[in-house]
């Protein structure tokens, strides 16, 4: 952050900021700290049981004539469901992030096309979010596999097992239906 840019802050998931309003020589310096509620909403809407601590500073700054550079460091302690005893998880993330947004983004034409190496481009519209930024860069930041310790994946030995057993050795969801019918069936 800097001495000169003027800081615009916000407690909540979002912080709207008008390209038109935005200065142009100096850009702003943006903090979202959200509060308890704001994280429990995200929670809430990344599946999460809890989001203990949430920030996201950093600065927008022009870049050129008419794009726009985000450059700022998230900071969260997330807890997630380890995907093999359901035990919480606490992951601590602190990663910087980088979006630029552009107002021309070149236009492929091709049918096949490859994936650029630079994903941090956004296409510039009438307001930059942070917040927004914020949410996206979170979720990309959250292990896929959270898992406790000592949790090892032997512990799901059984479920794999009849995965892999024979077509007519699995247990099917309606074996049990199957058996009660046919039980009555016997009486």
């Amino acid at each position: 952050m800097s001495d000169t840019a003027p800081l615009r802050e916000s407690q909540s998931l979002t912080l709207p900021l008008r390209v038109a309003d935005l200065p142009n020589r100096q850009g702003v310096d943006f903090r979202l700290s959200p509060d308890t509620e704001a994280r429990a909403a995200l929670a809430a809407q990344l599946d999460l049981p809890k989001l203990r601590k949430l920030t996201f500073s950093g600065t927008l700054r022009p870049e050129g004539r008419h794009d726009w550079r985000l450059e700022g460091v998230l900071g969260a302690t997330a807890v997630q469901s380890c995907v093999v005893t359901s035990d919480p998880v606490t992951t601590r993330i602190d990663t910087p992030v980088l979006r630029r947004f552009l107002r021309r983004i070149p236009e492929i034409d091709e049918p096949e096309v490859e994936i650029p190496d630079d994903d941090s481009i956004e296409p510039l519209g009438p307001v930059i979010d942070p917040g927004a930024v914020m949410a996206e860069a979170l979720t990309l930041a959250l292990p896929d596999y959270p898992r406790a310790p000592g949790a090892d994946l032997a512990d799901l030995s059984g479920i794999v097992d009849s995965v892999d057993a024979p077509p007519a050795e699995r247990q099917t969801p309606f074996a049990d239906l199957s058996a009660l019918i046919q039980g009555k069936d016997e009486r």
